[in-house]
């Protein structure tokens, strides 16, 4: 029996969430398809477990799927595996885009959507080696690098196994099951590399292949993530699975990613919480009309104070995802920015660096911005290239007063007085590792702080 081990490399550093290892769910399926086809099939995700590579020596292939902050680790990890004589095949979103610099490291690149392409690769990995017919896939071929055309996105997710969650080495456990019920996001906004790794078109499992894989977790007292870009996108799909899940009997607590304009559906949000929504996860962005315009939100200040009062007259946790760094931000439009989120009243709060991911828009507008280039970086906490307002150590401390001030002991002992245990548990956390990070990054604070302009480039 042939064997794949599939690996989920960490990224460096932390953030508040940073303790709920939630691995993404790509990984998983294409393990279990791996593992119906015959072979045996192990994952390991970095976040949970350490990589031993003696473990690795009996692998007929490794697979790792990496993001753009994990990339540099992904990459190390790659060239000790293939230093064993071991084939390396990468995929996920920071390879798709940039296939040339992964080859330099694995053997074979997937962009995009990986399950049928795998299949196809395996099919010539087994057969006479011939990989010219399968989609998606990058390699070398007589010293020059392949980009073999991609194929159009799967319309039928449900012809795909449902994950198993099991195939994590060692028989680790996860506190929190990631369940993607959909791909694609309608919207396009100008800094996410979403719709470039999964398409405009909203694509989503049906209700019926959503229930076979949730009625495993009937009893099972876990937590549910669904790693779904905008769960919400199509209403009538999400109020019809909803509706399902409760005529089931599927009680258990679930979270997941919407968009503010939620909230004007008040039958969606009533479903949401008898069906058991613990949290929202919210890209608010900003209170700056400017920039929610400048980064094709499509949504405003006063969507953003409704949907929060909404919302939370249901019942349900909002973590609010903020960014500086537009071309619009100004301090002024940080502190404001802050301030609102304090005033609404967010059970957690995150408030992110403006980041070119490879495969955003954004990503090519600010190219001659771009100072530095080091993939580990590039996580959303730490500034990267020059804003037009800032210089990177101020944007820097503005991602730093921001989580002072949202997370301050003063509101930490507010939550309490509320008592709103579960805002306030995260706060105190919050805290710890907002000290944690400046102690951890004194060395990087020191390096942007002696390029005030942002002209020098640091590899």
């Amino acid at each position: 029996m042939k064997k794949i081990i599939l690996i989920e490399p960490k990224a460096p550093g932390g953030h508040i969430f940073s303790r709920f290892a939630l691995p993404r769910i790509g990984i998983f399926l294409l393990a279990t398809m791996m593992k119906e086809r015959g072979w045996k099939s192990e994952v390991i995700v970095e976040d949970l477990q350490a990589i031993e590579y003696d473990s690795l020596s009996d692998a007929d292939l490794v697979g790792i799927s990496t993001i753009t902050p994990t990339a540099v680790n992904a990459y190390a990890i790659a060239d000790r595996v293939r230093s064993m004589g071991i084939p390396v095949i990468m995929g996920g979103p920071h390879v798709t885009f940039l296939p040339e610099e992964a080859l330099q490291h694995a053997d074979f690149v997937v962009r995009g959507e990986g399950e049928i392409p795998l299949m196809r690769f395996i099919d010539a990995w087994e057969g006479d080696g011939d990989y010219r017919d399968v989609p998606n896939l990058s390699y070398r071929k007589k010293g020059s690098i392949v980009n073999n055309p991609a194929r159009a996105f799967e319309k039928d997710l449900d012809q795909f196994p449902i994950a198993d969650f099991s195939l994590i080495k060692d028989g680790k456990q996860l506190k929190i099951l990631p369940i993607q019920t959909s791909r694609g996001c309608p919207y396009d906004c100008s800094f996410c590399s979403v719709t470039g790794m999964f398409g405009k078109k909203y694509r989503f499992r049906s209700t019926e292949h959503m229930l076979e894989e949730l009625r495993r977790y009937r009893n099972a007292g876990k937590m549910i993530f669904f790693y779904d870009d905008h769960f919400a996108a199509n209403r009538k799909r999400a109020k019809e699975l909803l509706y399902a899940m409760m005529e089931e009997g599927l009680s258990f607590k679930w979270s997941t990613q919407v968009r503010a304009d939620i909230a004007n559906d008040d039958e969606l949000l009533d479903l949401m919480k008898r069906s058991g929504c613990h949290t929202l996860f919210i890209g608010f962005e900003s209170f700056n009309p400017a920039s929610l315009k400048e980064m094709k939100k499509k949504q405003t200040t006063q969507d953003i104070i409704r949907a929060v009062e909404k919302i939370h007259s249901y019942g349900i946790n909002i973590h609010g995802m903020f960014v500086h760094g537009f071309d619009n931000d100004t301090w002024s439009s940080v502190k404001m920015t802050v301030d609102y989120a304090k005033k609404m009243k967010l059970t957690s709060a995150q408030f992110l660096m403006l980041t070119p991911f490879p495969g955003s828009e954004f990503y090519e507008y600010v190219s001659d911005r771009i100072v530095l280039r080091d993939w580990s970086l590039y996580d959303a906490h730490h500034v990267v290239y020059k804003p037009l307002n800032f210089s990177l150590s101020q944007l820097q401390w503005a991602q730093i007063y921001s989580h002072v001030k949202f997370y301050s002991l003063f509101e930490t002992l507010k939550k309490l007085f509320r008592k709103n245990w579960i805002a306030a548990g995260i706060a105190v956390y919050a805290r710890i590792i907002n000290r944690k990070w400046k102690k951890q990054n004194k060395d990087y604070m020191e390096m942007i702080s002696a390029i005030p302009d942002g002209k020098r480039k640091v590899a």
